[in-house]
């Protein structure tokens, strides 16, 4: 039986940095404040924390998200606005900030993103990063009907897309921070 590209892992593992002009525990306090994350992300427009205290490890946060027809066009991706959760798995201030999403069912799965932040040149080095390992039930249902050459392509193509995603965050981050 032929392994299928889905069946790699990591499936996907995409970073970006930039140095903003401000201290680690400013830039902190905006990262991991996901009820802001529609004035950064290009497609989490925002949400609210549902339990713990948020911003802390093991708060839960839902996501409302928006995608629009042209992002991967061509694969049978969810469109228009849906929602996600996440729980906090990491919250050091000043240091490193990561939430798990959750399946539909509210059990982990290996998606994580997260931001890291080191002091640099009278300001931080921003990272923001997408790891995930075994591929979600949701991809898999992407994939469920394409062959083997349509797989590769949506995994390239979207690794893409993730790229010019998490560049783009960071450059709303910048700006915003250094806007304060």
């Amino acid at each position: 039986m032929e392994i299928s590209v889905i069946d790699n892992s990591p499936l996907f593992e995409v970073r970006a940095s930039a140095h903003v002009s401000v201290a680690p525990n400013d830039i902190y306090a905006v990262v991991s404040d996901l009820s802001r994350s529609g004035e950064w992300s290009p497609e989490c427009q925002g949400g609210a924390w549902v339990s713990g205290e948020p911003s802390t490890v093991g708060a839960l946060f839902r996501g409302r998200n928006f995608r629009p027809q042209d992002v991967v066009g061509w694969a049978p991706l969810v469109r228009g606005t849906w929602y996600t959760q996440a729980r906090v798995v990491a919250a050091e201030p000043g240091r490193t900030f990561r939430w798990m999403m959750l399946s539909h069912a509210c059990e982990d799965q290996e998606s994580i993103w997260g931001f890291d932040i080191e002091p640099a040149d009278g300001g931080s080095l921003l990272t923001h990063h997408f790891r995930m390992g075994k591929a979600t039930a949701g991809i898999h249902k992407i994939v469920a009907k394409l062959d083997e050459t349509a797989r590769k392509k949506f995994i390239d193509d979207w690794t893409a897309k993730l790229e010019r995603d998490l560049k783009e965050t960071l450059k709303r981050i910048k700006d915003i921070s250094e806007q304060r």
